[in-house]
């Protein structure tokens, strides 16, 4: 496992100073940057080679979140290179080691001149050490979207969401859909699965569906299809082990 340690910010927490969703990300994908960069094959290298990494699917589980001046560890494996998709788990430790917080994500191996998915090279995959899947329960890669969503109102798409891609960054949309949870909600469980890329000045139409223990936020375009559906539990749910 490639690691990291920190210490949580100020600005990193929520009003119970506790680590917030979108942190945790940010602190996973930084994570797995700096592997790449160690590795020599980082954002640089993927330019030259017309690559980039594009976030396809997370599945977060928030056990404990850490809480402020708290020191964690942060860490990142692959674990499988399927076609085109890169499959990377990430955790983080407490002090103690205990696990506060660990995910599973999918990526997807994408040429920059032509916009289209390419497999993933033997040559490739061999660069990242690979290790067994973290013990979680697999969530499947894809969200059901509800018919029923309450319609919110638009907004546009500010520079300040945007990564080196010129696209919103995939912890921004998380940013964004934690602004329509109710008052209180703890978020155990994280979701997300990113259909296309938002750019500056895209109009996004977020779409809400709460059940009892979850709330689906869709952000989509005019026409209803979602750059990124959201679910957030305030439980660790039970799922199939699907990938």
């Amino acid at each position: 496992m490639y690691t990291f340690n920190s210490r949580v910010r100020y600005s990193e927490v929520d009003r119970s100073l506790s680590l917030d969703t979108a942190s945790i990300i940010n602190y996973f994908q930084d994570c797995s940057t700096f592997q790449s960069e160690d590795l020599g094959v980082g954002v640089e290298w993927l330019k030259e080679h017309h690559r980039v990494w594009l976030m396809n699917a997370w599945q977060i589980q928030i056990y404990s979140a850490p809480k402020l001046g708290d020191n964690i560890r942060i860490g990142t494996w692959a674990y499988d290179f399927k076609s085109m998709y890169g499959y990377r788990n990430f955790l983080i430790q407490n002090a103690d080691g205990t696990p506060a917080a660990a995910a599973n994500s999918i990526w997807v191996n994408v040429d920059t001149e032509t916009g289209r998915p390419v497999k993933i090279t033997p040559e490739e995959a061999d660069i990242y050490p690979h290790e067994p899947p973290y013990p979680m329960e697999y969530a499947p890669r894809k969200i059901a979207l509800p018919e029923d969503l309450i319609v919110q109102e638009p907004f546009s798409v500010p520079r300040s969401s945007l990564d080196s891609n010129n696209h919103v960054n995939n912890g921004q949309y998380i940013r964004m859909a934690e602004n329509y949870l109710p008052e209180g909600f703890s978020v155990r469980q994280l979701r997300a699965e990113y259909r296309k890329a938002a750019v500056l000045g895209d109009i996004i139409y977020p779409g809400i569906h709460r059940d009892e223990h979850t709330v689906t936020i869709s952000l989509a375009d005019a026409s209803g299809k979602p750059y990124c559906i959201t679910e957030f539990s305030d439980i660790i749910p039970q799922a199939t082990a699907e990938r």
